[in-house]
């Protein structure tokens, strides 16, 4: 870190913003990052993916995140741990002593409209009149959030990744997602053909209860498909083949496919909290499982993204003792968290990088909402996938396009 300066900020704000009778407050944490002599620069808060994961820690201005050297050429870079990850005030299993109820409750004011009040306290705070925003999948989400409600505090807003549906059901989502899923896996089995027969006789094993991993938890054919998230990134085949040629009895396969599943234990909120990410005035009631089509059904061979399963409540150890709190979750009526016409008149200026190939946030849905901020310069592409902007210059081609400095 000895070529970053960098200010730590905590801040109490409300839990529930907006109900003065309601008294409980949370803590939120921020770090403010910037290079020897960009202390003057203008400020770009970074909204991380999610939900459920706080912001990258930054060591250095060259390695750690990818892009933040990119980032602190131009701004003073805001790092805010989002409503209950990380330093701020964070929820964990040692919560669930309170009574699932409690924490349900607790769990519904932690969205991206409650995040965007957070900013704001934070951007007072912080005495800046202004600033601009870079959101990272359900960082878009929450930046579109944020341009509904408070878009005159924005500069450029960068999105990656992230211009999620404002106006489409969680249903619609999860089942395009399972179609960019069905691409997604053919693609790798014409390029791995044997692994087709692989993954059959892995399904195998886990219908016969014989794949448990170190943790203890015996796999079931659900979870063994959903390493196919991994197709969701720029080398997650190379995860997926690494995996796929080793022996399923040895330890090194029982390790990586521990670590090739999404919605682990460190986290609990990305899988308790996941659908409502895609929640806008309605319930979820465990839309992917609901959704799914009849192929994945009968082909045991085809992945699964980031689509959630009930049954895993019950035999994934990191997510049992959540499991009374993700079924209250999942009957909870969300409120609708996106205003289209505020949208649409923010004048809002910036870029957006939107991926050709995205499973987890579909090329379709994010050209309806695209449309929605002529002013935001487009860049869709097929060079990167979701993770484009950890693993590419993806935030010096949008600062470019937003200052004009590049054709798309």
């Amino acid at each position: 870190m000895s070529d970053l300066i960098i200010d730590e900020h905590r801040i109490t704000v409300p839990l529930v913003w907006g109900d003065p009778a309601d008294t409980r407050t949370i803590e939120v944490f921020a770090r403010v990052v910037s290079r020897p002599g960009g202390e003057s620069l203008p400020h770009l808060v970074f909204l991380q993916g999610g939900p459920g994961h706080e912001a990258p820690r930054p060591f250095h201005a060259s390695t750690s995140p990818a892009w933040l050297d990119e980032a602190l050429a131009h701004y003073r870079l805001v790092l805010i741990d989002q409503r209950g990850t990380g330093l701020s005030t964070p929820i964990g299993d040692a919560d669930l002593e309170l009574g699932s109820s409690v924490v349900a409750e607790y769990l519904t004011h932690l969205r991206a409209d409650a995040i965007v009040r957070d900013c704001e306290a934070l951007r007072e705070h912080l005495g800046v009149d202004t600033w601009s925003v870079l959101g990272q999948s359900f960082g878009g989400f929450t930046t579109l959030a944020y341009l509904s409600t408070d878009a005159a505090s924005l500069d450029d807003v960068f999105i990656t990744g992230g211009l999620s549906t404002v106006e489409r059901s969680a249903d619609e989502v999860y089942a395009l997602c399972y179609d960019k899923m069905r691409v997604a896996s053919e693609r790798y089995y014409r390029r791995f053909p044997a692994h087709r027969d692989v993954m059959r006789r892995l399904v195998d094993l886990a219908d016969a209860g014989s794949l448990v991993l170190p943790d203890g938890e015996v796999v079931s054919r659900s979870r063994l498909r959903s390493v196919g998230s991994a197709l969701g990134t720029n080398d997650g085949w190379q995860t997926l083949w690494s995996l796929l040629e080793r022996d399923p009895s040895s330890n090194a396969f029982r390790y990586d496919l521990q670590h090739a599943m999404p919605f682990g234990g460190r986290n609990p909120l990305y899988f308790a909290f996941h659908e409502s990410s895609y929640a806008s005035g309605e319930a979820t009631r465990w839309s992917a499982e609901r959704v799914e089509p009849a192929d994945f059904v009968e082909d045991v061979t085809l992945f699964t993204g980031e689509h959630i399963r009930q049954d895993w409540t019950e035999t994934v150890p990191a997510f049992q003792p959540w499991r009374d709190v993700a079924l209250e979750l999942a009957e909870f009526e969300w409120p609708a968290i996106y205003d289209t016409a505020a949208i649409a008149a923010s004048d809002a200026t910036g870029a957006a990088a939107v991926y050709v190939n995205d499973v987890y946030v579909p090329l379709e849905f994010s050209l309806e909402t695209a449309a929605l901020l002529p002013g935001v310069e487009l860049w869709v592409t097929s060079e990167h996938e979701h993770n484009g902007l950890r693993s590419g210059p993806v935030l010096s081609h949008l600062i470019d396009l937003a200052q004009g400095r590049r054709v798309r």
